[in-house]
């Protein structure tokens, strides 16, 4: 059995980079999300490690983040991993990652995050102020 699903939860770094393909005509919007992880080092200390992808969305997926989404909206990307390679007209070989969307939830707006927000951080200050095991938390 193999398996290539990815989940990703993050906000948009910059506007819905949209196009239409001139092959063949299909919408194609590309989305740079940020996500975050938070883990103690070596010393205990909390850091944060920010990682960015590129996600790509095509046909009324990508026309529907065309109009919905902007830079610094919260969504939720469910899709696979495709690595694509490339030369330039050069001859230097290219690669890239990228993550194809199959279904994207738009998570609420900037104005509607100072809420979800505050109670986020009393969760995450519960869950850092104990030696927490994850999978044992109570919801």
């Amino acid at each position: 059995m193999n398996l290539n699903k990815v989940f990703l939860i993050g906000r948009l770094v910059q506007d819905v980079d949209f196009k239409i393909t001139p092959t063949n005509s299909l919408p194609l919007a590309i989305l740079n999300i940020a996500t975050n992880r938070v883990f103690k080092d070596r010393n205990n200390q909390i850091k944060t490690e920010t990682e960015f992808h590129k996600v790509i969305a095509w046909g009324k997926l990508a026309e529907t983040c065309r109009d919905y989404l902007s830079k610094g909206r919260l969504v939720f990307v469910e899709g696979r991993i495709h690595y694509r390679n490339w030369l330039t007209p050069e001859g230097i070989k290219k690669t890239s990652t990228e993550i194809i969307a199959e279904n994207i939830k738009f998570g609420p707006k900037q104005e509607e995050h100072i809420d979800v927000v505050e109670e986020f951080k009393d969760f995450e200050e519960t869950i850092n102020s104990q030696e927490t095991d994850i999978w044992n938390i109570q919801f």
